[in-house]
């Protein structure tokens, strides 16, 4: 038994495929994806993904879930220490974004371990899939944070789509390059940062200390003035 808890969540880190059980009695395989706040979104050989409740789940099951958690952390422990340590000041938004991240790899959405965390700006971009304004849009920005990528800035989307499968979809189909907040965490950040937003596409500029310097959508040239 001891060899079976110290391996499992290196197990569980490489991706591997597992055996799992739920309340029903039936066995299936899969690896986990990512882990949300009541769900575990798993993957079985043929590249389904399904969100399956955790309380669903047998016990032994849900261990595999928490070692699985154990193993992300202790894998962005190691990667932290290994970067060299930059010193950047500290924002009234890092409660919220810290460890609630996705970036694009591939063809999925994955825990960002590699966000920027800014010197001086966070843009926050509130969009959707179902967005046609949006769906215009988002390509030149895409164009431009790729062009002008540096310390000084972090964009984030905050997403108004209905699910995490059509986020997913969206930041695919456009080949978005910044991180996302998690699409079960977008309910908490709206509630906790209300920036007043009552259409889509916006773009807004923030401070770090939570100032709000103005929808920026139609003046990307004003942005890159700000954030050289």
């Amino acid at each position: 038994m001891p060899a079976v808890l110290i391996l499992t969540p290196l197990f569980l880190f490489g991706d591997a495929f597992l055996s799992w059980d739920d309340l029903l009695g039936r066995s299936f395989e899969a690896k986990v994806v990512s882990v949300g706040a009541r769900t575990v979104k798993l993957e079985n050989r043929e590249g389904k993904q399904i969100d399956f409740p955790m309380g669903d789940l047998m016990p032994s099951s849900r261990k595999q879930v928490d070692a699985w958690l154990k193993a992300e952390r202790d894998a962005s422990l190691i990667s932290a220490a290994e970067e060299p340590q930059v010193s950047y000041k500290e924002s009234v938004f890092d409660g919220v974004l810290i460890g609630n991240l996705e970036r694009l790899k591939g063809k999925r959405l994955k825990k960002c371990s590699d966000a920027t965390r800014p010197k001086k700006y966070y843009l926050f971009y509130y969009t959707a899939s179902w967005c046609g304004p949006c769906q215009r849009f988002t390509p030149t920005l895409v164009e431009w944070y790729n062009d002008n990528k540096n310390e000084n800035f972090e964009l984030i989307l905050i997403s108004s789509d209905r699910s995490e499968d059509a986020m997913e979809s969206y930041a695919r189909d456009k080949d978005m390059p910044w991180p996302q907040l998690e699409h079960d965490k977008v309910s908490d950040f709206r509630k906790k940062f209300d920036h007043g937003v009552t259409g889509i596409p916006s773009l807004l500029v923030c401070e770090l200390d939570g100032k709000v310097l103005g929808n920026f959508r139609g003046r990307l040239s004003d942005i890159t003035k700000m954030v050289k």
